[in-house]
């Protein structure tokens, strides 16, 4: 039984927040407010624990009432008796992505669409280089195809409370609320896992759905099915092997049973330079803006640097994303050349003064042929320590 003051504080507790859960911060608060110290026997044992940080009060005077409950009852069962369990409603708000005005389709999307729109059960893994459209041709595929999307951006920090879903406290109840993984899988979604190498091995916990099974959820005794249509997509800027040059700082060497159940990787490459010159006017287009030579020679620009790039020429490349920046600096400064300089002011000066240099050449229109025969000499694109005019 628990002694006087023990009760007392239960008493007060359950008068003061009107529930028979607390959490760790509400003991400190309730202690401060009355001045009742030492109840770290309710949330330092473990016995009264039903929930992250949430404890269950023993109104019943009992002292470690879960011990006699595992005495009698399954532990799912258990954590049935001790909580207030509801479970939130599901989202019934549509899913499915908005199209972008601006996207072209190019390399892998039309594959990518085909396994969506297939809605067979198929994890796909797209590595690729950064800035060059893996995330936006998997939104787009869903766009186009109506299809409902949940998108989970991964960290070193992600784990299966924020995969599968976890207790909350709401209302002085203890709620458990999907995650992202579960919501997909009843809703028939597709699952984006963006980043997917940053993971920790937390991400473990998404073996049994990689395999196309459902998952049982531990926390509340309930197995959860995947619905027609449910896939899995997941990105990458690595193939999960960690990054040896250190571009990708934080990448994580990922299990090898993990990913070989990703039966499919596409590698994604940069988009063809018309492709991509495309890609920009569409963008200059959203500004009501018209300039198909600025856009050509962007796109020259950038191709020159990145055959210097995968040449080991130079460190740093310039990915779509950072072009698509430019015109969006250019629609705010209406300036080329700054336009070009804030979005390369990134780099360390003497990368930024060799792009800058290059890109007063392209502009000034320079030969390619001539441009690119030099384009692996280092020191050839290396500008003069003044800036260079446009």
């Amino acid at each position: 039984m628990l002694n006087e003051k023990q009760k007392k504080f239960v008493d007060l507790a359950v008068k003061e927040l009107g529930t028979d859960t607390v959490t760790r911060k509400q003991v400190q608060e309730l202690e401060t407010k009355f001045n009742l110290t030492g109840n770290s026997w309710l949330v330092n044992s473990g016995d009264y624990k039903v929930g992250r940080g949430v404890y269950k009060l023993p109104t019943d005077g009992v002292v470690n009432p879960s011990k006699n409950i595992k005495q009698k009852l399954p532990k799912t069962k258990a954590v049935a008796e001790t909580v207030t369990l509801k479970e939130t409603a599901q989202n019934t708000e549509s899913l499915v992505p908005n199209k972008e005005a601006t996207f072209v389709s190019f390399g892998n999307y039309k594959d990518i669409k085909n396994i969506v729109k297939s809605k067979i059960f198929y994890p796909t893994f797209i590595t690729g280089l950064s800035g060059n459209g893996k995330t936006l041709g998997v939104t787009q595929a869903c766009a186009e195809l109506k299809r409902e999307l949940i998108r989970v951006n991964i960290t070193v920090e992600t784990d299966e409370d924020d995969l599968l879903g976890g207790f909350r406290l709401s209302d002085g109840a203890t709620v458990w609320h999907d995650g992202p993984v579960v919501d997909a899988m009843k809703r028939g979604a597709l699952l984006l896992l963006d980043e997917i190498d940053l993971a920790s091995n937390k991400i473990m916990c998404l073996q049994p759905i990689l395999e196309g099974n459902g998952v049982f959820l531990k926390k509340i005794g309930k197995f959860v099915e995947p619905a027609e249509g449910f896939n899995i997509v997941a990105t990458a800027n690595t193939k999960g092997k960690g990054s040896e040059d250190g571009r990708f700082i934080g990448t994580n060497i990922l299990n090898e049973a993990f990913l070989e159940r990703f039966p499919v990787t596409f590698e994604q490459e940069y988009p063809p330079v018309k492709v991509e010159q495309k890609i920009l006017d569409n963008v200059m287009s959203a500004y009501a803006l018209k300039d198909p030579k600025f856009t050509e020679n962007l796109v020259k620009w950038a191709d020159v640097i990145r055959k210097t790039f995968y040449d080991g020429g130079v460190d740093e490349i310039i990915a779509t994303r950072r072009l698509v920046h430019i015109i969006n600096a250019f629609a705010i400064f209406k300036n080329k050349l700054k336009a070009v300089q804030v979005c390369v002011n990134r780099f360390d000066d003497d990368t930024k003064n060799s792009f800058l240099d290059l890109y007063s050449k392209v502009d000034a229109g320079v030969n390619m042929e001539d441009i690119s025969g030099n384009a692996n000499d280092v020191d050839a694109i290396n500008m003069e320590e003044e800036t260079p005019s446009v």
